[in-house]
């Protein structure tokens, strides 16, 4: 990160660090689609938390088999579970329920995270400015959804509502390509957003503990940040700290970013996406509340560009947990 960015941004974080060796299970691979990545995540997590001197049991864990949270010696469960079961609340409420302390959100903030729309619904009723959006699921008539379609203006954005990493989400500027990929999505999902396509620049802003990490723009390689952009080793996506944004803009999406995080009562870690429209207007697209440790994802780039090596950050988010 440029010295100049960093001064203006005022980036300065100071995580806590624990004061011994803990043991540690690293939850990881789950079975959601983001399952690969999460798998990723977790060797990188474990990998971490190793090399700070913490005993690290690695636990590829599923809804049939939880046996891995009933080993006596667990002192933290760190959760790199991305997608359903780990970013739904469902493995929280298993830790809680086996006094187990844990990483990240709460059952409640997990699960409102991960529902789009209700993310979005508090998001609104506390000022931030979001897309509009509309919800279609398998048991809504035709005549319903035209009537509804008729309020949200091509082009707009298909996606899953409880999705994530990217996947099967749909950018569409005509009806026919909209109503292919409705019928497509509702098939395989049962309830998926219609949101209104805001075009502008792509930003991501992560949340560590009570401060926010500088605030990066990410320029894809293709039309939108894909998983293919996200993903892909030979993609040419890039991640651009010097942005170039307006002390006041980078202060808005700062700020928004933290409130995002603390109206759903977020914990730890979150990372808050934003399109910057043709206005300047920061959008909150969605929150990640299990955002991405591997090494394309994009917390580790904007924590290492505050000056916090990855074996840091994961040491201060398990310090942050087994301390509360």
């Amino acid at each position: 990160m440029d010295e100049s960015v960093a001064a203006k941004e005022g980036v300065v974080i100071e995580l806590p660090k624990t004061d011994r060796a803990l043991d540690i299970t690293v939850l990881m691979g789950g079975p959601s689609s983001e399952r690969d990545v999460s798998l990723l995540s977790g060797a990188a997590i474990a990998e971490g938390l190793a090399a700070r001197g913490h005993q690290v049991t690695r636990a590829d864990i599923s809804p049939q088999n939880t046996a891995a949270l009933d080993r006596g010696e667990i002192e933290l469960v760190f959760i790199a579970l991305h997608g359903d079961f780990g970013e739904s609340g469902q493995v929280q409420a298993l830790c809680e329920a086996r006094g187990l302390k844990y990483t990240g959100s709460n059952e409640r903030a997990s699960r409102l995270g991960m529902d789009k729309a209700a993310a979005k619904q508090i998001f609104k009723r506390a000022g931030l400015t979001t897309p509009d959006w509309m919800i279609v699921e398998e048991y809504h008539s035709a005549k319903q959804i035209a009537c509804w379609l008729e309020e949200l203006p091509l082009p707009v954005v298909l996606k899953p509502v409880d999705g994530g990493s990217s996947v099967d989400i749909k950018i569409v500027a005509d009806i026919t390509r909209r109503d292919e990929a409705l019928e497509y999505l509702v098939d395989k999902y049962g309830r998926v957003m219609i949101e209104r396509y805001a075009p502008g620049r792509e930003f991501t802003v992560g949340v560590i503990g009570n401060s926010t990490l500088p605030v990066m723009e990410i320029l894809p390689d293709g039309d939108f940040y894909d998983y293919r952009a996200k993903y892909d080793d030979d993609a040419d996506t890039s991640y651009v700290f010097s942005h170039g944004l307006d002390e006041k803009i980078v202060e808005r999406m700062r700020t928004d970013a933290l409130n995002a995080h603390r109206v759903l009562g977020c914990r730890d870690v979150s990372r808050v996406d934003f399109i910057l429209d043709s206005d300047n207007t920061p959008n909150v697209l969605e929150i990640n509340t299990i955002p991405g440790f591997t090494s394309h994802s994009l917390v580790p780039k904007a924590a290492a560009a505050a000056g916090i090596s990855f074996e840091q950050l994961v040491d201060g988010i398990a310090a942050m947990a087994v301390n509360r």
